[in-house]
């Protein structure tokens, strides 16, 4: 079974290792992180990303610009908002996110 691929993008190195590790807990998933935004549009192209979640502390004028280039490079992606909370809340947006890529998927794929 193929992995889904979550990107990670925060500002605090400490929390981005910490995401990505808990991501990487679920043997379904393939979590990598980027502290900014080059960082993260070269592991966007470099990954074959579902979903990105935006962490605290990106400004609204870079969480503009990186939707914008991740839904160019693939609309199927889904970006949502982490504002923290335990492994469980973790899970559960990713979840929320992967249900959303798959119907994305299936919609472009007919």
């Amino acid at each position: 079974m193929e992995k889904n691929t979550i990107l990670y993008i925060g500002r605090n190195v400490e929390i981005l290792n910490t995401v990505v590790r808990l991501i990487n807990a679920n043997e379904n998933w393939l979590g990598i992180g980027a502290i900014d935004d080059g960082a993260a549009k070269l592991l966007f192209i470099s990954h074959a990303v579902d979903v990105v979640l935006l962490g605290p502390g990106i400004s609204d004028e870079s969480e503009a610009i990186l939707c914008n280039f991740f839904g160019k490079e693939n609309p199927n992606t889904v970006v949502v908002q982490h504002y923290g909370g335990g492994s469980g809340l973790l899970s559960s947006e990713i979840n929320q996110a992967l249900e959303e890529y798959n119907k994305k998927r299936e919609c472009f794929s007919n």
